[in-house]
């Protein structure tokens, strides 16, 4: 759980801005995004996979441009 203090004399928006800041931190909005809707084991491995190959082009086209 996440706690963030309001100090004395601090405006509400930059405690918010603190806490959002956390909550990033901690990939919590990441792991609700993850949760929001089921996925079969299946779509699981095959979504895994097409992120693992698109990092891999991407690391590939990196290293071909880059100059030496």
């Amino acid at each position: 759980m996440i706690f963030v203090t309001v100090r004395e004399n601090e405006p509400f928006e930059k405690a918010l801005r603190r806490f959002r800041r956390k909550v990033e931190r901690e990939g919590i909005r990441k792991d609700i995004k993850k949760n929001s809707y089921y996925l079969k084991p299946g779509e699981k491995r095959r979504l895994k996979q097409r992120l693992a190959e698109k990092r891999r082009r991407k690391a590939a086209r990196r290293a071909f441009s880059r100059p030496r």
